[in-house]
Formats: structure tokens, sequence, C-alpha cells
């Protein structure tokens, strides 16, 4: 086992131990990808869903290093057809970005630090084979020699974008690092067998052009038909609920309100599982966020965009144009533009029929409220106290 390559099922094993939730149907999902043109699965979703739990399920799963039969035999997984055909018997690269971005002395050295580090884990494991300075390169050249190909999972992809949002030098370096692992059909379906990212932003556009266009893409606007995977759904909360003192009703109030597809509600797994762990309601996702962060996107006072916030904080659905968002945090034109933004970071719901958006539950409304109160419009404020 390494650091990076067949990292073995020790995150998922201890995930196990605690209060599970059964996401393993995932793992049909993803199998029914491999190979295949489908194979480029990114999945897009707030702080705090369950997508590195999602990610450390599939290393788990997938990792031949390891033998995790006993962790999935009484999951759901353990029932399809495919289950026995794919347990522990693949070769798994697994990339935490945040991890890259806190080891390196300076983050303009995350994706150059991030190749070195890979690509000498996997000389270790390839000794007979030529190494080249690129991931890509020795992924191509490893497979060249031994037919062996991997499946990538890369946890926080968007990392960089939001911690270096200003540094257009390095998101380049980062882009053209994925571009050379996913965009080349004819060396990608060599090296890589599957590939599945998670992320709070959806791919960065360039122009109406999607950075890395073989990718399917699950984000907070088109889920179907991987929704209710990340994030816990009614039926859950519901279960969850009979072993607590909490009533369902006072959960759903507080961390309902996430509507994603086919009319499935999701819940934001940190609320639920902090407020049965403490048997009392409170605001536990968004302490994991801080309103500073909200304050920054209402002060900046796009057309109409005070008058939204104070129409949903009042209970209205607000309909927008999310077409125009291009998936980073510094693209910021128009009203829609922060208000799509605050969809993927989970600060609003949206219904994708009706193509409106709103303040999702009770605790995320209170830090609407923080947020305006103690920012620069004295004007919501005032109406917010009266």
């Amino acid at each position: 086992m390494g650091n990076y390559v067949n990292t073995g099922n020790a995150g998922f094993a201890a995930a196990v131990r605690d209060t599970y939730v059964d996401k393993t149907e995932l793992i049909a999902f993803i199998n029914s990808t491999l190979g295949t043109k489908r194979k480029l699965t990114c999945v897009s979703r707030p702080r705090r869903f369950g997508k590195s739990y999602a990610a450390q399920m599939l290393c788990a799963y997938y990792d031949k290093s390891c033998d995790s039969s006993g962790l999935f035999a009484n999951l759901k997984i353990a029932q399809d057809s495919s289950y026995q055909e794919h347990l522990n018997r693949h070769h798994v690269i697994y990339l935490d970005i945040t991890w890259f971005i806190s080891i390196a002395e300076d983050i303009k050295d995350t994706v150059s630090n991030l190749q070195t580090k890979v690509v000498e884990e996997l000389r270790a494991l390839y000794p007979d084979v030529k190494q080249e300075q690129t991931l890509p390169e020795t992924l191509a050249g490893i497979h060249e020699a031994t037919g062996n190909r991997f499946i990538m999972i890369i946890d926080e992809w968007d990392a960089l974008f939001r911690e270096a949002r200003n540094d257009h030098t390095l998101q380049e370096q980062y882009i053209q690092l994925l571009r050379g692992l996913f965009k080349s059909s004819g060396q990608t379906d060599k090296m890589i067998e599957a590939a599945y990212m998670t992320g709070i932003l959806p791919i960065k556009k360039y122009g109406t052009q999607s950075a890395m266009t073989d990718f399917k893409e699950y984000t907070m606007l088109q889920p179907e038909p991987l929704g209710r995977f990340t994030g816990f759904t009614e039926q859950e909360v519901r279960r969850l609920c009979k072993s607590s003192k909490l009533s369902f009703s006072a959960v759903r109030e507080w961390y309902d309100g996430y509507i994603l597809g086919n009319h499935t509600h999701i819940y934001s797994p940190k609320s639920v599982m902090d407020a049965l762990a403490r048997n009392r309601i409170g605001n536990y996702w968004t302490q994991s966020e801080t309103y500073e962060s909200l304050k920054i996107y209402i002060d900046l006072d796009e057309d109409g965009l005070k008058e939204a916030i104070v129409q949903m904080l009042g209970g209205a659905h607000i309909r927008i144009d999310t077409g125009t968002f291009q998936n980073d945090m510094t693209t910021i034109r128009r009203k829609d533009d922060v208000l799509t933004l605050l969809i993927h970071l989970g600060y609003l719901a949206y219904d994708a029929d009706a193509k409106r958006v709103f303040i999702p539950n009770e605790e995320v409304r209170q830090e609407f409220v923080r947020a305006v109160t103690t920012g620069r419009h004295q004007e919501i404020a005032r109406l917010i106290r009266n």
C-alpha cells in the first residue's frame, strides 16, 4: 500500500465502524462505466455532503492491495451482479488535492509536487519501466510495458480554483495536467480504466466549453441519476431519527430543502449526524463554512441582488438563469452568477423544473440573516430587523 497508489481501505473501514448510511449502490453505477466512453465521472456537491466518504468507499472497493470483502459483505453492493467481478481487482490512484495544497511550502508548487510524489511512488512499484517526469507520460509508459490501467479517484478536484482563485498561471498548469490525463481519448483509454472526481464547483468553463468535455458531470443543478448517493435522503433521515430523541419534523425544518432530481430531498450529512449525536438542533453545517464567505458574495451588490435576498428570506423562490456561470469564484458578472455560485456552495437550493432558487432551510436562513446584518447592506439589515 502507498500514500497515493493502492492506498488501502482504512478510510472506509473507519466510516463503516461508525453510524454508516449505505451508499454502496454508487459502486454498481461506476462498475457499469468501467472501460467505456462513460468512464469519467465528476460529482460536485457542497462541503460536508459526503463526497470524501464516497471517494474512500470506491478506493476500498477497487484497490487490489487489500481485502475489503468483510467491509462490503452486509452492504447493498454485495447483492449486485457486478460485485465479485471488480472487488479488489484494480490498481487505484487516489489524489486528495487539499492534501497536496497543505503540504506545499508555496501553493504555486502544488501541481509540480503532486506529479513528483505520485511518479516517485510509481517508480518504486514499477522499477523496470521507463519513467517520465509528468504523471500522464509515466502512466502511458506503465501501460505500454505492463498493460496495466488505473482507476483514478480525485477528491476536492477544484480546491486550487478555490484556494488560488486569482492565480491563473497555476490554474492553467492544473488544467493542463487534467487534460493530459483525461482529454486525449487515445491515451486516456490506455491509461485510465475509470475516473471519479469530487468537488464543490463543476468543471471550469472557458467561454461556453468545458475544460474537460469527456467527463459526465453530476452537479447541484443536474444531479440525476446520482443525486441520492451524496447527502442523506429523507427516508434515510427518518430511519436515523427513529433511534434519536429528536423528532423528524424538527430535523426536516432545519436541514431539509435541497431537491436533487425527481423531487428527491437531500439533507447535509454533517448537520444531521451532529444534531443526532448531540441530541440538539443547531447550526452545524455552516460552522464549517463561516458566514464571512457568504458575506463576500452578498456584498458584491450585483443587479437586483439585494431585492432577491430580501424576497428569499421571506420565503420566495426567485427565477434565475444558471447558464452564464463560468464555474469559478471570480468570473462574476451579474446577479444570477452570484446566486448560481451559492447553489453550488450549498447556501441556496435549486428547483430544476421551475428554474427557481430559494433558501433551503432554517439552518441556512439564519446564516443569511447573520451575513447581511453584519455586511454593508444596512437597508437589508433594517428590513430584516423590522
